[in-house]
Parts: structure tokens; sequence; C-alpha cells
């Protein structure tokens, strides 16, 4: 069984999750500990214990400690990459570039802790001299989802380790192993005890535990939208720093201009690819209405020739949906479209393959209308809807028209409406002939509207959430 790890300890939980492949329920990944909210104590207080001695040790030892997790991530990646696709679905080719990202998140993270950045700057008095630096904040709460369960986890703790906080990481309930993995290297990272913690367990015990604790001093989650609502009222009383990424309903429009081919893979690798199950994918085509019809036949038949099956597999190109709750979710707004009257052009339905998994072919709604609920709501699934435009203005209110705004994307020739689109699209990130799925991690990632709420995550940007700024006045 893999136990959880505080104060420098593997601890056994207060009872077990048997971990499930997605791909093949017959194949178990392995046993996991479960937390409960005293172990989410001790590690809150492990980490309280540790911050001062962490805060003060140098930054040389942060840099060699997340070089060398970075180092083992990437060295790894086959292996890690493997478990990752075995307990969460996605392709291997995906599970295995996730991690090596995770490792190059690291490495970035080692180089930034030598990068401490602040100011001396001269007094309006005389004789007085000013230095604006950053502090850490002190004990962090980690609370990651289960679609990207090893490069989430990594851009959080590795920015929050490089400014000199403390941990307490709890991961989603549904993947515990590549978490494992992940808190086994960082172990052996050379880190004090209690300055990393990792706790198993179902959010509405652990998760809570930890949001409720007056130690932990920030907060920074990626999940529900409700969930994330919940955490920032519970933690607003004692004025917690509260980081959150709530998802979003990403639009990609596509105009008479755009190289068609192009728009086509742009919206099925940002649509369906890792099964849909990317905060950043595309879930509505809005598509001027001269090439409207063909956008649908060419999407239609490109998912048609999709692959759907076992993760693990050289052929397959969509794994398994993560498990039956979701499964069940996009099956339910799948009907939700039809009762609304939207038209499906293709998939939708549950698939059966040589292993009992969670298999769903990618569905393409036509003839949407922007109001309708599988337009405004996050499916989290293969599940995307094409909406007709009369033109440009009308696009950019339709691609406007929810609550969220993560990332939205533009397929154009014209650099007049490209530019126009990424001033005044209401969107954290806005992409021009690349799908709205993938990005870089050396620069700024979140939204705005109710995707987001709090500083923004990953690259220099991360030093806003993971410290507070001091200003020193000395008389000379």
């Amino acid at each position: 069984m893999r136990r959880n790890y505080i104060d420098g300890a593997w601890v056994d939980g207060a009872a077990t999750r048997d971990n499930r492949n997605p791909s093949d329920l017959s194949d178990s990944v392995g046993l996991y500990a479960q937390a409960d909210a005293a172990q989410a104590a001790l590690a809150v207080a492990a980490a309280a214990a540790a911050q001062r001695g962490w805060e003060h040790g140098g930054v040389q030892a942060r840099a060699d400690a997340l070089d060398f997790i970075g180092g083992e991530l990437l060295a790894r990646r086959q292996e890690l990459g493997t478990l990752l696709a075995r307990e969460e679905g996605k392709t291997l080719p995906e599970a295995v570039a996730e991690v090596g990202r995770a490792g190059q998140i690291f490495r970035f993270f080692g180089g930034e802790a030598l990068r401490l950045r602040g100011d001396r700057l001269p007094s309006v008095r005389p004789s007085v001299d000013v230095e604006v630096t950053r502090e850490p904040v002190g004990v962090v709460g980690i609370i990651t989802p289960w679609n990207f369960p090893i490069a989430i986890p990594a851009w959080k703790i590795a920015p929050a380790l490089a400014h000199g906080n403390s941990v307490v990481f709890k991961p989603a309930d549904l993947v515990p192993g590549s978490a494992w993995a992940l808190a086994e290297i960082i172990s052996r990272a050379g880190l004090p005890p209690g300055v990393f913690n990792l706790v198993m367990g179902r959010g509405g015990v652990v998760g809570q535990a930890i949001i409720d604790a007056p130690a932990v001093r920030a907060i920074s989650f990626t999940g529900s939208v409700a969930t994330g609502h919940a955490l920032l009222l519970a933690t607003a009383r004692r004025q917690a720093k509260v980081q959150l990424e709530m998802g979003g309903k990403n639009p990609l429009v596509i105009l008479n201009d755009a190289n068609l081919d192009a728009a086509v893979d742009c919206a099925v690798q940002g649509a369906y690819h890792s099964t849909g199950q990317r905060c950043t994918a595309s879930s509505r085509f809005i598509v001027e209405k001269d090439i409207y019809p063909e956008f649908v036949r060419r999407t239609t038949a490109a998912l048609g020739a999709l692959r759907v099956g076992h993760a693990l597999r050289a052929e397959t190109q969509i794994g398994p949906v993560a498990d039956a709750g979701q499964l069940e979710q996009n099956l339910d707004y799948v009907a939700i479209g039809r009762a609304e009257g939207a038209r499906l052009a293709c998939g939708g339905e549950r698939l059966r393959r040589d292993t009992d998994g969670y298999f769903m072919r990618p569905a393409l709604f036509a003839d949407a209308a922007p109001d309708m609920r599988i337009a405004q709501e996050e499916i989290f699934g293969p599940v995307a809807c094409a909406i007709p435009a009369d033109d440009y203005e009308h696009a950019l209110e339709i691609a406007n028209g929810t609550p969220f705004g993560l990332s939205a994307g533009i397929c154009t020739g014209s650099l007049k409406h490209a530019t126009h689109f990424k001033r005044h699209m209401q969107s954290g990130m806005v992409m021009v002939n690349v799908p709205t799925a993938g990005v870089d991690y050396h620069v700024p990632f979140g939204g705005t509207k109710g995707s987001s709420h709090g500083a923004r995550e990953q690259g220099g940007y991360a030093a806003e959430f993971f410290t507070s700024v001091k200003t020193a006045y000395t008389s000379t």
C-alpha cells in the first residue's frame, strides 16, 4: 500500500482506496492510503513548524531540490507516463508528455529560486533608502484535480517551494498514483521534514480540513466552480490568500478566410484530445455561416476517423473517460443537447471494447443556439457544439456570451480580426490559429470572469501568489 507523507515520514491512512484503470477495470493500479481530518491537521502542523527554517535556509537549497525533482521526472517520464495513463486514461504519448512538462516546470522554478527579485529605491525624504522585497506567505495548501495529475501539482508545488513556502498537498481522490509517485521523488530531494506533506483522501474530509486550518495562509485550488466558490467563502473571514482555477466554456471562432483544414485540426485537437477533459478544451465552435456546413462536414469526418481505445495501445488516439461518474455526466449532456433541439452530427454513445472501460465516441452537436445548456455549461468531456455566426462581430458576441473566460481561439487569415479578437475577447488566454488547449509552462496561466480568481499561475507571475511584498525604510 502507498502511504501518506507527513513530517518526513510515510504513514498509514485511516482507510485505503483501490485505484482502478479506466481503460480496464480489472486492472488495479494499487492501494493508496486515505487520510482523515486528524492526519490533515498533523500535516498542517508539520508544515507550520518547518516553515521558518525553510524560508531562511538559503535559496541554493531550494534550487538544488527543485532541480533534482525535475531531473528525475524527466529521466523517468516513460515509466511515470505509463502509470499516469493507467490511472487517468489519457493516451500514453499525452501522459509521457505531461510528465516531461512537470519535470520542466520543476527545473524552471529551480532557476526562479535564484532569481528572487526586489527593488531598491530612493525615498522622497533625504538620507533614507527604501527596499521592496518578497517573502513567503507561509503554509500553502494545494488541492489539485484529476485531469492533469502530475503537471498541475507540479505547477503549484514547484513555485511554492521555490519561494520558500511549506506545502500540504491533497491530490484528487481519483488519481492518487501520480501524486504519490511525485511525492516519493520530492521525499528524496533533501527537503527538511515537514516542508512538503502529502495527504491523500476525500475532498470533503481532507480538503476541508486544509481549508479550515488557521495555519494555512494560502490555498491554490483547481477544480469545479461550486467547490471553488465554497472554498472562497470558507477562507474569507480569516483572510487567507486564495488562488482558484475553475474551468471554462472555451470558444473557437472560425472565420471565412481561415485555412479550413487547419481550423478543423485546431477544433479536433483542442476539443477532443485528452478525451476533452481539459479546462482549456474548445467546447464551442463558432463558425461564419458561409463555411459553416463544410466545417461541420469535415469535422464530422475527422471525428469518425479517431480511434478510441485503451490508453496504453499505440493505435489509440482518444482514451477512456476518467470514471463512471464523468461518463454518466457526458451522456446526460448528450441527452440534454438532443432535448434542446441541437442536431447530433456524430458520436455521443458509450463504446464497448475488448476491455471493460469507460469509452465514449466523441460527440459533435451542430446547429446549437448560444443560450443552450450545452453551449453555456462546462461538460468536461469529448462533447462540443457548433454554432453558426453571421459575421465576425456576431461571432465575437457569441464567444463572449458565457460566464467563463479562460481560453479562446480564432482561426483567420486576417491580421485585423486577429488583433481585434486578442484585444476584445474576454478571456485570460487567446490563441490565434492554434488550439485553445495547450500552454507553455514559463508564461502566466489563468482566466477572467467565472474561470479564475486571484493571481496567475506559472512562470514568473507565480510570485504574485506565493509571496507577499515587504517595504523597508532605512536611515542612512
